[in-house]
């Protein structure tokens, strides 16, 4: 996914698996019934949407890593998935409603 949509850090190994780790984050939060995105229930959400908002959130850090260029091509990269894949941040009962 990283690789596919050309992010910035895709080959940082540290920064793959920190992602990982916090798409994993939001998916188990996601089980425990917390609305984290918007449009979303949380029984519905799935590793391409978690994964856009843990990158979503670490972009808005304080502590965000990586130059100017780097946090903008990074928004860039979160505006392709979503754009590509709409389906990942829906209701799904709309799409089969």
């Amino acid at each position: 996914m990283l690789r596919y949509w050309e992010h910035p850090f895709c080959e940082d190994r540290d920064f793959r698996n920190q992602l990982l780790e916090s798409a994993a984050d939001v998916l188990r939060a996601s089980v425990g019934g917390e609305c984290l995105l918007d449009g979303i229930p949380p029984d519905q959400v799935n590793l391409v949407a978690a994964v856009y908002y843990a990158e979503s959130a670490s972009t808005q850090s304080p502590s965000v890593r990586g130059s100017t260029e780097e946090l903008e091509e990074r928004l860039r990269w979160l505006q392709k998935v979503r754009s590509a894949l709409p389906s990942c941040f829906c209701d799904q009962d709309d799409l089969f409603g």
